[in-house]
């Protein structure tokens, strides 16, 4: 049976939701008001160029019907439809696969053959280090912690291992022949696994994509990831981070590499608990009333 939430339930639900958005992105939209920037915490509205106020919409996701919420501005939302009950309304997930199922078919695949592959955790993030290597001028206006030369030496003592195209893709064009793998577009599915920082990252990217399908609070939740994994990302780059309040996680030391994988096992972890949620909520079969 599908769950039917009466309106007082989801619109305390909706309005919970939209005040934990709030919370989690007030920072960046202080700082944007004062035009100012954070390197690490203004990320991700850069990189995936997802508003603050999306992340305020709440969805229950396929299964659940709304009561009394046709007369509300939902009923105009894109991918909704009448549900069981007088005045209700429900996520129309066969609309939405008919228009998008060529999307919706690539980040199920890539949830999936993510979550399904066992984790890598000899790359130390030196994707950031080989974006920098041998190189004047940099993605970051912020100073190298060791220099350029020290930085240099240690991307050439380490094998690059980067899985990740949105990370490889951005190497320098000396530090690209450096790695293992040659990531693409076309090999990603094949290539992605969940030892990867950036694939953590994405699982907020893949959630926003599938809109209504995904429970809002789950979106919330990849979002949490995806910033939490950012910090470590910046923390381990060749930056110095720590007037942001990033204190260096040294990976060009033993004790650095360890606490490194150290975190990159327990967001490994997070990410690919959350991707199953998520496929759960999304792609499951919705029953009916």
């Amino acid at each position: 049976m599908t769950t039917l939430l009466s309106a007082d339930a989801w619109r305390a639900r909706a309005e919970a939701h939209a005040e934990r958005a709030d919370a989690l992105t007030a920072g960046h939209r202080e700082r944007t008001a004062r035009g100012e920037k954070h390197p690490i915490e203004d990320f991700l509205f850069t990189y995936y160029s997802y508003s603050p106020s999306l992340l305020r919409r709440w969805h229950p996701g396929p299964g659940v019907e709304l009561a009394d919420a046709a007369g509300t501005p939902r009923a105009e939302w894109r991918w909704y439809a009448p549900g069981g009950e007088p005045d209700s309304l429900v996520v129309d997930r066969a609309t939405m696969t008919a228009e998008k199922g060529a999307m919706l078919g690539v980040v199920e695949r890539m949830l999936r053959l993510t979550a399904s592959r066992p984790g890598s955790f000899g790359c130390f993030g030196l994707h950031e280090w080989a974006m920098v290597y041998r190189q004047r001028e940099h993605r970051h206006p912020v100073p190298l912690r060791l220099g350029q030369a020290a930085t240099d030496e240690v991307v050439e003592a380490h094998e690059l291992r980067c899985t990740h195209i949105d990370a490889f893709r951005f190497f320098t064009p000396e530090a690209t022949p450096r790695n293992r793998f040659e990531p693409t577009r076309e090999s990603q599915p094949e290539l992605e696994q969940p030892g990867c920082l950036h694939a953590g990252m994405d699982v907020y990217k893949w959630t926003v994509k599938l809109g209504p399908l995904a429970p809002g609070e789950l979106l919330l939740d990849a979002f949490e990831l995806a910033r939490d994994i950012r910090v470590l990302d910046m923390r381990a780059s060749p930056y110095d981070m720590e007037p942001w309040g990033g204190e260096p996680v040294r990976i060009e030391t033993p004790e650095g590499k360890a606490e490194y994988v150290r975190q990159q096992r327990g967001f490994a972890e997070r990410a690919n608990a959350l991707r199953g949620s998520i496929l759960d909520a999304a792609f499951a079969p919705v029953p009916t009333r």
